[in-house]
């Protein structure tokens, strides 16, 4: 399975996992966490989506499977609740430019919708 495929392959994570998933995607800038989120809800890399603050301009919505948190600098794809604000997040340059499949708070972040308008 090359890279992408690996990291665009749904998981089961556990809510205890913290793993690393990946590294920087091929084609992704060195800031990488808006286009690691764009390939693994799309399925490929949307330049836009690069800079994390453009995925504010997505509807706000509820916390859920496949929602994105985002605030300016940083973005990740919710994955599974974990209790009270906490989520197992796809998150893309996460730190030391890994992608991790980690428990993440919401605190800070606002939630949205990527599938519920084009930007």
């Amino acid at each position: 399975m090359d890279q992408l495929a690996a990291l665009n392959t749904p998981t089961s994570s556990t809510p205890s996992s913290n793993r690393i998933v990946g590294g920087r995607p091929a084609g992704c800038p060195s800031a990488f966490c808006g286009c690691g989120a764009a390939l693994r809800v799309f399925g490929r890399i949307v330049p836009e989506l690069n800079l994390a603050a453009n995925w504010l301009r997505f509807p706000r919505t509820s916390p859920a499977p496949g929602m994105v948190a985002a605030r300016r600098g940083h973005v990740f794809v919710l994955e599974q609740h974990v209790g009270g604000d906490v989520w197992m997040a796809y998150d893309a340059n996460s730190g030391g430019h890994t992608t991790r499949i980690h428990a993440r708070s919401l605190r800070g972040y606002t939630v949205v919708n990527p599938r519920g308008a084009e930007i």
